[in-house]
């Protein structure tokens, strides 16, 4: 393969401006043709008491699969059929209560009018967002969204950049209106997105993360200090709980207590807890979330909290690792 020149940095930059503005444009005059007919579109989609159908051919296809991945994601059941697959037995997966959104720049793709033909047979909705609104497919849809553009960024006018880009947006225009009339939440998104960075926050509770049983250190406040510093030790949390006869947590004697029991007295050996522990520690609810928990400890500079129950029963603890290790910080 012989070697392409390398154009000028200049002239890379100036194709790169040609590009954004070329689409910049076409989205200008989608944006002016946004009227009644996308209000029906997503009245439509609102109303489907079935799944939205995205189906789609070449880069219309990879445009469709987007759509419909960003429907689903934010409240809108919807799944993508490959239109060629769909005329394969794919199109066994629709229902009567089903919706179907066919992406198609042209208008004509021979799958997509096969298509066509079975859901007017099984009497399903079709909204066609195609850039041709005389085309075949345009004109025997339900509902036709227009995505035309005047050129596409490519400079042989052939590649699909600009208009591959309206389709995209015009879908993402459907999806958020969808979302915002169903009053659609942060914890509602992130129920769908439960792998991810906002999910964990949102979902994951104190309860799930914290320590518990065997693995909480517990000492009385008659505990030499000394037998207190193996507890905290075998235990690993940088501290340990002191509690009375009824297991309520009437203190915690952390690192810090120890360093500064041994600045006053020196020597800590005939010393009990009781003598150095932190009284009223902070505590949180399980059914806290563990992101909320993480915002009592950074405001009190703390390294741990523990976890009780509304009559003050001690449930388990939490140090700020356990939150950085289930990445909810």
């Amino acid at each position: 393969m012989k070697n392409t020149p390398v154009p000028a940095p200049s002239d890379i930059i100036a194709s790169a401006h040609r590009t954004l503005s070329v689409e910049i444009k076409a989205l200008q005059a989608l944006d002016a043709r946004i009227d009644g007919s996308f209000t029906r579109a997503v009245t439509m989609v609102l109303g489907c008491e079935g799944r939205v159908v995205v189906t789609g051919i070449g880069k219309s296809g990879h445009i469709a699969k987007k759509i419909a991945a960003t429907l689903a994601s934010t409240g809108t059941p919807a799944f993508f059929m490959h239109g060629a697959e769909a005329i394969h037995g794919d199109l066994g997966m629709l229902t009567s209560q089903d919706i179907v959104l066919a992406v198609s720049y042209s208008g004509e793709g021979q799958e997509l009018l096969t298509i066509l033909s079975v859901v007017k047979r099984m009497g399903i909705p079709l909204i066609a967002l195609t850039g041709h609104p005389q085309s075949e497919l345009a004109r025997n849809a339900d509902l036709h969204l227009d995505v035309q553009v005047q050129q596409e960024a490519c400079p042989l006018n052939l590649a699909p950049t600009a208009s591959t880009t309206a389709a995209l947006v015009l879908g993402d225009a459907i999806a958020v209106a969808c979302l915002e009339a169903r009053g659609f939440s942060a914890e509602d998104f992130a129920r769908s997105h439960p792998g991810g960075a906002l999910g964990r926050r949102l979902l994951t509770l104190v309860r799930d993360v914290m320590r518990q049983g065997s693995a909480l250190p517990i000492v009385e406040a008659g505990t030499l200090v000394t037998e207190a510093l193996q507890e905290m030790s075998v235990k690993g949390m940088g501290m340990t709980i002191v509690l009375d006869g009824q297991q309520h947590p009437i203190g915690i004697f952390t690192d810090g207590d120890l360093r500064r029991l041994i600045a006053r007295h020196g020597d800590i050996r005939p010393l009990t807890v009781a003598d150095g522990m932190s009284h009223h520690p902070k505590t949180v609810a399980p059914t806290a979330l563990a992101v909320e928990a993480a915002t009592l400890m950074d405001a009190g500079r703390l390294s741990q909290i523990l976890v009780v129950d509304h009559t003050g029963l001690l449930l388990g603890a939490l140090h700020m690792h356990d939150l950085l290790a289930a990445k909810v910080i």
